[in-house]
Parts: C-alpha cells; structure tokens; sequence
C-alpha cells in the first residue's frame, strides 16, 4: 500500500469531510490520513499521537465515513447492532469523547445516533440501548463485561465493525485490562471482521500494545503502528520558591501563595495532585487565601457524580479558573481553554506528568505550560528528573504483565451467563488475548474447575457450584440466581465499603444533598462531634443511618482528613535511577534551589551521596535507639516489602528491631541495639543481609504469618466471584466479607495450598503490593556495592524518613505543628556544627 502521506485527501475524504475540514480552515492529518488507509485496507493499528493532534477524530474518522455511506437498515426485520465501540478507562472520558463527536456528526447532517453507556447510565436507557442500539456506543471495560454476559450479546455485536480503545495505555497492565482484553476476544469471535484501533499519547514500549489490537498467535503478531508528527515542545518549569522547602511532608503548603498567584495569572489552570486527601486539603488552603474570590473547584473520584459533572460542565463552559483534581482528570479530557497545569509534589514517573501536561492547551502547534511544585527537598530531586526526562522525551518503560487467573474465572462465568460453552472454543479465545498467550490448557481447566465447584477443598459446598456441564460437555450457568450475582459482582475494582456522606442539619440530622462518598473504616473511627474535610467543606460527624453518614457544615479550624485507600502514592517511582545519577554527579546541581544544594553538600561533608548503582547505608544513635537508614531509590512498596524482610533478619541475628518506616527514596530502621558497633565486630555483614535469597525463604516464612495474604486474598476472591459483595437491594459489609474470606482462605491454606485463588493473591502480592521484581532487580544491582557509614548522629539526607516515624506517632489531629516541631529538632542535630546552611 501507498503511504497515505503521498495520497490526495480526495482520494480518502467523501465531499462531506472535505466541506467541513475546509470550512474550520482545517487540513486532515497525515496521521488521520494513515488510519483511513489503514480501516480500507481492514487492518488494526496502535496511532500513538501528542495531545491536541486529533487523534481522537482519527480514531472515529473511518467509522463516521462508513455510517454515513451505511443505507439505512432501520426498517429491516431486525435493527442493525452496534457499529463502532468505543472503550475508554475514564467515565468522564466517555462521557467528553461523545460530546466532540456528537459536533461534527450534527454539523456534517449525518444521520448516526452516538451514545454513552457507563454506571451513571440510567437503567431504562441501558435496556433501551440493547434493544435499539446506537450507531456508535461509547463505554467502558465493565460495562462491555456485563453486555458479552447476556444471551442478546451476538445480535447486539454482530455488526461490529471498529473498536476504539482509548488511552490504551492506562488500561494494559491492570486487572481491568486484563477483564477488557477477554472481552475483546470474545467480540473478535462474534464479529471477526471487526477491526480495533489503539489510540494513545505516551507510549515507552509500543509492541505490547500492538499484539493487544490482533489475536495472539505463537508468532506474536502486531497490529501496525502509526505514529503522528510531534507537537510543540512543552513549556516545563519546576517553581523555585522563595520560601522554605520542608524536608519532608506532601501538602506543599509552604507554595501556597505561589501557586494561588499562578492561578490568578492564568485564565483557567488544573492543579493536580497525587491523592484526593492532598485534593481536599489543597482546596481548603487555596480558599482560605482566595482574596479574590475566584472561581475555583474540587474534582476527584469519591465525589458525588452530580458535583463530578457540575465541574467538569463549567470547566467546558471556561467559568472556572481552576480545579484541584487527582487522577481522575488525568487522560484526555478536552478542555481547549486550559492554559497551566500546576502538578502539585513528584510526578512519579515521566508520562504520568506528560499526560498531565498534555490536558493544557490541547493545540498541536503550541506548548503546553506546565509548572512542578515539589512540597519536600527529595521531591524537588525527583521533580528535576522527570523535568530532564520529559525534555528529553524519555518515557517510563511498560510493565510486563501475565493475565490475572481471578479475573479468568470472572470471565468463564460471565460466558456461561450468556449461554453455554464449549471448553474448547473459550481456551482458544483467552489464549489468543496479549495478556492470557502465556495460559497452559491445565490453568484454564484448573479455573473451569473453580468456577464449577470452588476447588477441590470447597467441592462440598453446593454454593460453590456457579456453572455445571451438561450431557454435550458444554457448560451452563448453574441457575438464574448465579447470573444475577455476576451481573451484581461484575468488576476488578474492589474497593473498601463506601457510604454515602449527607449533609445535615445539626438539630433535625436528616437529610439534605449527597457530597459523595467516603470509606466505612475511616468513619468508624469517629464520634460525634469529630470533623473533617470532604467535598471542600469542613463538616462535623454527627452519626451513621444505615449506609449514610451524617453530617453538618461547621467553623471547626483543626479538621480531621479522611485518608481513601483508593488514594495512595502511586506503586513507584520510575524515575529512580534518574534521581541517582543526579546524587551522583554534584557538576549537575547548579539548577537546583539552593537551599537544596546547601542540604546536599551538608550531606556529602558529613556523610556521602548515594552512587548511581551503589546503596549507601548509613547507622547513626539517637534517643536511646540505633538507626539503619538505606537510600534504594525504588519506592516505597518495594522499600515496605525490604523493611519487612530486614527486620526478620536482623530479629534473627539477636539484635532487637523495633520497626521501620519506608518512603519513596528511603528505608529506616531502628531498634536497640547497636548497629555500628555490629558492623565493626563483624557480628552483622550488610552483604549477607543485603542478600538476594532473602526474597526466597523468608518471603514465604513473612508472607505465611502477615495479614497482607489474607486482604489481598479477599480482594481475588471477590473479584474471581466466590465471595459475593453485593446482593438484590442490599450489600456486605466489609466485616462480613473478610470474616467470609478469612475463614474460606484458612481451608485453602492448609487442604489446597495450590488453588487458583492463592496462586493470583500471590501473583497479584508480588506484582503489587510487595513490588518483588524491582525489588529483586535491587538487591541484583547492589551485590558487593553497599556503601556503609557510620555516623555519631542523623545525616541531612536522613531526616525526612525520620520524619516518617514522627509522622506515625502524631497522626491525626492537630499534627502538623508537631511535625513541624519534630523536624526543627531533627534538623538542629543533623546540621550541628554547620551553622544555618540548608535549613
């Protein structure tokens, strides 16, 4: 084929499409172009275009052209399935995406109907649409789950043409990808001329995204690839601030006058932040100092959908001047009139902040502007990284992935809700899927059997047995009841039990308007009168009425703040090694803040910088207790997951661990006895405790007495459906599923030790939670590179994870002028001796 680069847009455009691209003084894209090629020819292809390119359109072009050239079938015996599927990670993504489609649709007269289908969807309209689809449905992974999963999902499919998989980056690598990649199996096999287009801005590694887009052979096939000319250079500063950097904290109070003067400079700016309670308290700050009264809002997931909307309307009408936002703004919302991004603490990675950066401007030939705002002095570091790699427009690498064997069985009994299925056709479909080509035909039979009769510890239980196999080896959903648990339980989201925040007044305590929602556990620790921040307000507790909390506005100044456990720092890092080699290399500080290289130079007089592939350990005295302080660099899951297994070591060689306390870049641990003078006598090797093997043995030993197998088991078994959360007209506790799993994971342990539930808590620990392979790949780097100095007392570099142990014992309440006290004394015993530098 001709590149479509050398072909006329005569040749590919209908008169329509060129009338309208002339009449916005517009010209198609090559890269537009390229997939209208590419859908003629009935090929798949990953675009991987810069935002503002218009790739979105790019994306829809082929399948506006053939609806429109599409005769009308309306009159037919039956009504014509869906066309064109768009899938996307974001509700509000689908929700926008419909919005600019809907424009030139009306604009050109075509005669296409375009609708949403999400969870904010009514129900009539979900019935509706099954019956009388639209042209093009625009929906999400959960909700293409529950389709496949009913009787009607081949007429309703059977037409497929084209499938769009936005932003399909954030969803590979995640157990919703691994639910959404079953499901396109699944549509491929009812409509196989269907083609599925991969649309993305930031992509490291595009091969694993192209075998997602085709059926998976043992030769790997890819999708094509096409990849769009790249757009202006982003504006990218980091915020130099005339105040005190702290050495630790994430709330960046100390640029709050800086960044409220960033928002009064600029017409509308999005201030992201890493977690919705840093949203909640940035948005209190930021009111509390709006002497102007502008126009400013909250936007992050736990918020009721009606305020979700409010704010994303007037974002869309330019009538705010700014929202403080999570991730939840994070993929491609189109908002013209956006002209800075403030992100708010470290990135965590290079395309997290160009996906961030990416939501300014929305036009190709212009920069997005973007400022960094890092709220501690190690933030400021990793800032200046992901700063050097965007620039250099170096991305994070992908993260390889095998398909979940929870969200398998999930899906096997989703086939056999809409009908029976033969053992044979469905292995094929999952294994023909990038993330399940790695399944043997024994771990597809193992979740067959699962989903049968619970495993062979649990084939006693009659409720156990969701699907049965019939006379002809097909096998069919048990009863009528199992179908409606799926469809009640359908998901790989399994979040801590939610309840509906109200407000109230104090004297009746009934009901007013719904803020949104928070988790069950962080209520449960209230009492009357306590407050808190939500929605932007402060509110007093006032009681629990069934799933409600109740609440009233108050004045209180000392607010509690509600942690969410779907808010947490992202997994790692990624920029460690980035943020190592500027330690390592002082000829590269000039563009750091000062007082940041006042700080360094401290360190390196009294102690030394960690080395770009060397791991500096440092053990110092302080308060009655002795010190082991690491610099990895690998984030805090995998440096949590290395506190465990140290201090089991150190236990085991007699010297008394107290605990440890892990962030991002750094591990302490403390105990009583002295780790100096163990070191010096040879009573403690740091190469031996340093040593791989401890992912081997002792991991096991851990994880066989920690709780952490037990939650993330309960999370599997939610997710692969032997344990229901939600049932007609009412829901489970969280008490009452863990005490069902932890009872249900207790007879696995000890009857069936290989049950596929245990081997994916496993996986999912390994890959998740405890972070094992970065982790592995660490203590692979560091073998007989370990840089031991023992000091008299806390190094600069030390104080912030210091601070973390600080941060623990004064949680909650008042703490922040107690951490602010605890750091001063820190800092007075790190900098003794060398005057005011650094502070």
């Amino acid at each position: 084929m001709d590149d479509a680069r050398d072909l006329n847009p005569t040749d590919l455009l209908p008169e329509p499409f060129r009338r309208w691209f002339a009449e916005r003084g517009w010209t198609a894209r090559a890269h537009q172009l390229d997939l209208l090629a590419k859908a003629r020819e009935g090929r798949s292809a990953l675009l991987i275009a810069p935002t503002g390119a218009g790739k979105t359109l790019a994306g829809f072009l082929p399948s506006l052209i053939e609806l429109a050239q599409r005769p009308r079938l309306r009159n037919s015996a039956r009504p014509p399935g869906i066309h064109t599927l768009y899938i996307s990670p974001l509700k509000a993504l689908a929700v926008d995406v419909a919005r600019n489609l809907e424009r030139p649709a009306a604009e050109m007269g075509l005669p296409i109907r375009i609708e949403t289908r999400t969870g904010d969807t009514p129900a009539s309209r979900r019935q509706r649409q099954r019956r009388d689809p639209p042209d093009i449905l625009l929906t999400t992974p959960e909700q293409i789950a529950l389709l496949l999963a009913s009787a009607d999902a081949e007429p309703l499919f059977g037409d497929l043409r084209r499938i769009v998989l936005d932003e399909l980056h954030a969803l590979a690598g995640s157990k919703r990808g691994d639910l959404l990649s079953l499901g396109l199996a699944r549509l491929r096999a009812i409509a196989p001329e269907a083609q599925t287009v991969g649309l993305s801005a930031t992509v490291a590694d595009p091969g694993t995204l192209r075998r997602w887009l085709v059926p998976q052979t043992p030769a790997r096939p890819m999708g094509d690839l096409v990849i769009a000319e790249p757009g202006a250079a982003p504006d990218l500063t980091m915020l130099d601030s005339v105040a005190h950097v702290p050495w630790a904290g994430h709330t960046a109070r100390h640029s709050l006058q800086e960044i409220y003067a960033l928002i009064a400079r600029n017409r509308t700016t999005l201030v992201f932040v890493n977690t919705r309670m840093q949203a909640e308290l940035l948005f209190q700050e930021l009111w509390h100092i709006n002497e102007a009264n502008l126009p400013i809002a909250l936007h992050h997931g736990s918020l009721d959908v009606s305020q979700r909307r409010r704010v994303e309307a007037a974002m869309g009408e330019g009538v705010l001047r700014a929202v403080v936002c999570t991730s939840s703004l994070d993929l491609g919302i189109d908002w013209g009139a956006v002209d800075l991004v403030v992100n708010v603490g470290a990135p965590k990675g290079s395309s997290r902040l160009m996906q961030r950066i990416g939501r300014a401007n929305h036009r190709l030939d212009e920069p997005s502007r973007a400022v960094l705002v890092p709220a501690n002095r190690f933030e400021v570091l990793e800032c200046r990284a992901a700063l050097e790699a965007v620039r250099a427009g170096a991305q994070d690498g992908a993260v390889e992935r095998r398909g979940a064997l929870d969200v398998l069985a999930q899906h096997v009994l989703g086939m056999a809700c809409a009908g029976p299925f033969e053992a044979d056709a469905l292995y094929d479909e999952v294994a023909s899927t990038e993330p399940y080509a790695w399944l043997s035909r024994a771990d597809f039979e193992e979740v067959v059997e699962f989903v049968a009769t619970g495993g062979y510890a649990l084939r006693a239980y009659e409720r156990f047995a969701r699907i049965r196999r019939m006379k002809d080896g097909r096998w069919r959903v048990a009863n009528p009841q199992v179908a409606q648990q799926y469809r009640l339980n359908i998901g790989t989201i399994v979040e801590s039990t939610m309840l509906r925040v109200r407000l109230a007044s104090a004297k009746s305590r009934f009901g007013g308007r719904v803020l949104g929602e928070v988790e069950e556990y962080f209520v449960e620790t209230m009492t009357p009168g306590d407050t808190f921040v939500f929605a932007g307000e402060v509110l007093e507790y006032l009681t629990i009425a069934e799933d409600e909390v109740r609440v009233a506005r108050t004045s209180a100044k000392e607010p509690k703040v509600p942690s969410y456990a779907g808010g947490k720092f992202p997994l790692s890092t990624f920029l460690a090694a980035r943020v190592r080699a500027l330690l390592a290399a002082p000829e590269h500080w000039a563009d750091l803040p000062p007082q940041v290289r006042e700080w360094l130079e401290i360190q390196r007089r009294r102690s030394r910088l960690p080395g770009r592939e060397d791991l500096l350990v440092e053990t110092f005295p302080r308060g009655g207790r002795h010190y082991l302080v690491a610099y990895p660099f690998e984030g805090r899951l995998a440096h949590q997951t290395l506190g465990m297994l140290l201090t089991r070591r150190l236990d085991r060689a007699g010297l008394h661990p107290l605990g440890f306390m892990a962030n991002d870049y750094a591990l302490a641990i403390y105990g009583l006895s002295d780790l100096s003078q163990a070191v010096s006598e040879g009573r403690l090797g740091l190469d031996g405790l340093f040593d791989a093997d401890m992912l081997g043995d002792d991991l096991e030993e851990w994880l066989a007495e920690s709780a952490l197998m037990k939650r993330t088991f309960r999370q599997c078994a939610v997710i692969g459906g032997l344990i229901e959360r939600r049932f007609p007209g009412k829901e489970k506790n969280s008490r009452q599923v863990t005490m069902s799993t932890d009872l249900v994971y207790d007879v696995l342990r000890r009857h069936e030790p290989g049950h596929v539930l245990l081997r994916a808590a496993r996986a999912d620990a390994a890959t998740g939670l405890l972070d094992i392979r970065r982790l592995s790949d660490m203590l692979v780097r560091i073998r007989g590179r370990i840089d031991h100095v023992a000091l008299p007392r806390v190094s600069p570099l030390a104080v912030p994870v210091m601070l973390e142990i600080g941060r623990e014992i004064v949680a909650g309440g008042a703490s922040d002028a107690l951490l602010a006290e605890a750091e001063d004394e820190l800092i007075r015993e790190a900098l003794d001796g060398a005057g005011d530098a650094g502070r």
